[in-house]
């Protein structure tokens, strides 16, 4: 890569920082002022006040909250998170248990998402006005508004209870066998890479029937190249910087859309943790979980930048 290149990826990585900083801030501010006491969840509900005041101070709940927010921060630089409250685990293994099968989930979702809305979207625009191209408005339209958890259900429904050709629920690592865990992340990726594939699907279709009126298009086509060069290589290069920014935001819509596919489908992920982590105040869970989805966010949206400078080398992002 150039000077240039470096240079961005170098901005990018030192405005990172204040960005972690502010959320983390929120994030803790926000699980300081949720409403409960976690130390009454942990005493139990027969606890005494005085039970439930030595718990409060065993977990440091008395002090300041800026203090308790700097011991935080300052842990998680280092890369310790604390301990969970419910389960007296590290929060760092816990989240390492449960990043597997999130990761598989999410990248698996993608993977949907550009193989199916990319050679959908180059079709359709391909053909103006055609009832391909009507028909693919109307997909990315009910694409884009059937909710994940919905599509889910009704995946189940269908190839797990009627056919029974799928497994209803759960996760099983890659190395139990590659059919089992296959078969077991079939449907959950699909319920949840749908709504990206549309949305590239849509903007696809937009970008490329836009270049594909272009002067240069129309000489390409009368030097008799094949249609399918004259729009994967001539069209789709110029085509290519919306659809890399919205598949930037779709991958980070699915980064967030895993919890609710993890709670369907019941694997055992980051999102299905931090839903359980909320439900019983364990705060060093939900605060871990939100860091480590923000520099997921953060790398993602980075990765972005650099595809979009390789497309088009002249583009000045900062």
């Amino acid at each position: 890569m150039s000077s240039h290149v470096w240079a961005m990826v170098g901005k990018r990585l030192l405005a990172t920082v204040p960005i972690l900083v502010m959320v983390s801030f929120v994030v803790f501010t926000m699980t300081y002022l949720i409403p409960g006491d976690a130390a009454a969840v942990i005493a139990g509900e027969s606890a005494t006040r005085e039970q439930v005041e030595a718990v409060r101070g065993e977990l440091g709940l008395n002090d300041p909250f800026i203090i308790r927010y700097l011991e935080w921060a300052g842990g998680a630089i280092r890369g310790d998170f604390g301990l969970s409250i419910s389960q007296g685990r590290p929060v760092g293994v816990l989240i390492a248990e449960a990043l597997p099968a999130t990761m598989q989930l999410a990248v698996g979702s993608m993977l949907i998402a550009v193989f199916l809305g990319l050679p959908l979207g180059m079709i359709a625009a391909s053909q103006p006005g055609s009832l391909w191209d009507r028909g693919s408005v109307v997909l990315a339209s009910i694409g884009l508004a059937v909710p994940s958890f919905w599509l889910g259900v009704m995946l189940v429904a269908v190839f797990s209870v009627t056919l029974g050709w799928l497994p209803t629920a759960g996760y099983v690592p890659l190395t139990e066998g590659f059919e089992e865990w296959a078969g077991h992340l079939v449907l959950p990726v699909v319920a949840l890479g749908v709504t990206g594939a549309a949305e590239l699907m849509r903007q696809t279709r937009s970008s490329l029937s836009s270049v594909l009126q272009n002067d240069y298009i129309r000489t390409a086509q009368m030097k008799g190249l094949p249609p399918r060069v004259v729009v994967a290589k001539h069209g789709m290069k110029n085509a290519s910087l919306p659809v890399v920014t919205a598949f930037g935001l779709q991958a980070a819509v699915i980064l967030g859309g895993t919890a609710v596919i993890e709670s369907v489908f019941a694997i055992s992920g980051v999102g299905r943790l931090a839903v359980a982590a909320i439900s019983t105040r364990d705060m060093p869970v939900v605060q871990g979980v939100a860091l480590l989805v923000t520099v997921m966010a953060v790398t993602v949206n980075l990765l972005m930048d650099l595809v979009t400078m390789y497309l088009n080398p002249k583009l000045d992002l900062s």
